[in-house]
């Protein structure tokens, strides 16, 4: 039986992709092996630092180490920016753009059995021998539509919604690497939904490129809060988690679906992108709020669904010409706002945007960029513990996830809370299981210990 491995980089949406493909590739009798083993590996790439670059070429690099016989196929927003760059790598035999990412699982088993090539489109080759690319700016294959996401090696898998962005901030490479915004039509999201549920998924998280414009281009009415309203409503999904919003896409009638829904079956969970504190930061960026208008959202989410709302941000450190003062800004933001978490980032010059033009006329000295991040780690830090902390003693709904070997030998599950708190669970239970627990402690890593409180019917606790 021919193989694969898929391994993803980068966001949920991207892993969403990534899952996709993997469900189409089993559905069509490949079987899913470690990466030694595997016949075809697919490098799900991201794009969006230089970075996660160097992390995909490395990711080929050991994969050529360890399985010198495979073929590889990179897909993904590298594959999509660079498709020559990888198709020159040793051991890479097709490039695949986000733009017919939805013909990766056709590429691989033409790579793998006989007479599969695709059809609908013919790949272009570079030189003889060269790697095939298959990517363009149209975008018309970019869609995975017909995988239905179900609950297996992902306990909470993603369901990708939306996919690019039109929002063109100067440091951001995605309205080149994914198009333009497109969304999944609602009875297609709504069929997914039904078959997760029979399938006997307990969270479903929702996930877009820029998930707050769903619906946006699809003409009538059509909302993201309407739609995630109907999901609820109509059917009997169990929770649902949203994965980041931008800010001025928090709605009021978004907002107010976790006034209505939140801590039962609508995840305490908001993740904003912040980048930065500063008005005048933000502008060079072209990010379309104000210090003071992300202050607000928070508040209005706050208010809607009460103190366990675990708050989230991505925040951009060293944008060029950032000055200290402009730092100190977003420094002191975060320090006034109630977060559970960020995800830290120096600034990264992206090829083809207007931030790489920036960055050569104004960068951030290296030294001041790390110095940046090592207080905002260390503002965080404190604020993640006091907030984790603050749960000590209450009761919180959560599902379990799939436990690690050695924490299952302890007699313990992990598992994670609706408000996005990885917890111990003081019993060995199934993954996919939802439990109220009653935490106890705080780790000095940061987890939370807890036992269980309440089971749902017919939980199982594994003996």
């Amino acid at each position: 039986m021919a193989s694969f491995h898929v391994e993803n980089f980068g966001c949920r949406a991207a892993r969403a992709d990534g899952e996709a493909v993997s469900a189409r590739l089993r559905a069509g009798g490949l079987a899913e092996l470690e990466l030694p083993e595997a016949d075809v590996v697919v490098v799900n790439t991201c794009s969006v630092t230089a970075e996660a670059d160097r992390d995909a070429r490395a990711f080929i690099r050991k994969t050529m180490r360890l399985n010198p016989q495979a073929k590889v196929v990179v897909t993904g927003c590298y594959a999509q920016r660079a498709p020559e760059e990888i198709a020159a790598l040793p051991g890479v035999s097709a490039v695949v753009g986000n733009s017919h990412k939805g013909l990766v699982p056709e590429i691989v088993r033409g790579l793998v059995i006989p007479n599969a090539q695709p059809t609908l489109v013919s790949p272009a080759s570079l030189l003889s021998g060269a790697a095939q690319i298959w990517a363009d700016d149209a975008f018309a294959h970019s869609y995975i539509e017909d995988a239905q996401v179900l609950p297996g090696l992902q306990t909470r898998p993603n369901l990708k919604i939306q996919e690019g962005c039109g929002n063109r901030c100067t440091f951001c490479i995605i309205p080149t690497t994914r198009g333009s915004s497109r969304s999944l039509a609602a009875d297609k999201i709504m069929a997914q939904v039904r078959g997760f549920i029979a399938a006997g998924g307990n969270e479903l998280v929702i996930s877009g490129i820029n998930l707050g414009r769903w619906g946006r281009e699809l003409g009538g009415t059509g909302s993201l809060a309407g739609l995630v309203r109907t999901i609820l409503e109509t059917t009997s999904l169990p929770r649902l988690r949203l994965s980041s919003i931008e800010p001025m896409d928090w709605t009021p009638e978004l907002i107010g679906l976790l006034r209505d829904f939140g801590g039962g079956r609508l995840a305490r969970h908001a993740h904003l992108p912040l980048q930065s504190g500063s008005d005048a930061v933000l502008r060079r960026m072209h990010r379309r709020y104000r210090p003071w208008h992300y202050e607000q959202k928070v508040s209005a989410l706050r208010e809607a669904a009460g103190p366990a709302l675990a708050v989230g941000a991505d925040v951009m450190v060293g944008f060029p010409a950032e000055t200290d003062a402009e730092f100190r800004e977003t420094h002191d933001l975060i320090a006034s706002l109630p977060f559970a978490y960020l995800h830290l980032f120096p600034f990264s010059p992206r090829p083809g945007t207007r931030g790489w033009e920036l960055h050569r006329e104004s960068p951030v000295p290296a030294h001041a960029v790390t110095e940046r991040m090592v207080a905002l780690k260390a503002l965080i830090t404190e604020k993640t513990r006091e907030f984790r902390s603050s749960f000590i003693g209450s009761t919180l709904p959560a599902i379990t996830l799939h436990t690690p070997e050695s924490l299952a030998a302890q007699g313990r599950t992990s598992a994670l809370t609706d408000n996005f708190l990885p917890v111990e669970i003081s019993h060995r239970i199934p993954a996919n299981e939802l439990v109220d627990v009653r935490v106890t402690e705080v780790t000095p890593a940061g987890i939370l210990r807890a036992a269980v409180d309440l089971r749902i019917p017919n939980m199982a606790v594994a003996s």
